[in-house]
């Protein structure tokens, strides 16, 4: 049986691995990115010749329209959603007090608006079929916080609270959402670090290094695989760090 799947944020990092991960003869995918439609195309051809059908969407998956748009796509491309990961995000590194509103409401659209916004239209088309499984990739810094990404741990930990409670009220409809807690992982997200500050930072971290985009992969496909009653979890993936 084939399995239809939305990755958000999946033009490079974190998204892309998880998509060629999940990537198979009988699987169907759509990618999406906001900023980087060329790394898009790049990761969509990568797929294509691995999976059955790839599809590519350049949006904004804090704006509801945008998202609306995808899953009529999604929809009318594979007839239903069984897999959703919300992985879209980003990250601001700075002193609370020097935060614009501007910059707040950004944030907020996009790492928590953008897990209603795919969630709602994904879980209409899941309950109708009684089934779906859903992912969020969140962070260690929503269930400790982290000094100088105030905004960014506040977002993270709605996104944790956000699926606990959506796994409660979707698991009599055979739904299952559960979220990975992410540590370090090398990505562009940690750019503004130094080659030094990296080093640093490897140093605090039990295992000794970053973990690698392919491992959260791993994971969420080992989540995927697992029995059903696995809801409602926020997996701290951080190589023991906190």
């Amino acid at each position: 049986m084939s399995r239809n799947i939305i990755i958000t944020g999946a033009s490079r990092g974190i998204g892309k691995a998880i998509a060629k991960n999940l990537a198979g003869p009988d699987t169907n995918i759509l990618i999406s990115s906001f900023h980087n439609s060329s790394l898009l195309e790049e990761t969509k051809k990568e797929l294509s010749c691995i999976s059955n059908k790839v599809i590519s969407f350049t949006g904004d998956m804090g704006n509801y329209e945008d998202v609306e748009k995808m899953f009529d796509l999604a929809l009318k491309e594979f007839g239903s959603v069984d897999v959703l990961i919300n992985n879209a995000g980003i990250s601001m590194v700075g002193l609370f007090q020097d935060m614009s509103y501007k910059e707040w409401q950004e944030i907020l659209n996009t790492n928590l608006g953008s897990v209603y916004n795919c969630c709602h239209f994904a879980v209409n088309d899941m309950i109708k079929r009684h089934e779906g499984k859903i992912i969020n990739i969140s962070s260690v810094w929503g269930l400790y916080g982290a000094s100088c990404e105030v905004a960014y741990s506040a977002t993270k930990g709605g996104v944790d609270a956000f699926t606990k409670a959506l796994a409660k009220e979707l698991a009599p409809s055979n739904i299952q959402v559960n979220a990975i807690a992410c540590g370090a992982i090398d990505t562009e997200m940690n750019g503004h670090l130094s080659k030094e500050e990296l080093e640093e930072l490897a140093l605090e971290i039990p295992e000794g290094r970053l973990g690698d985009p392919s491992e959260v992969a791993e994971l969420v496909r080992k989540i995927l695989e697992s029995p059903s009653y696995l809801t409602g979890q926020i997996i701290q993936f951080d190589g023991g760090w906190i």
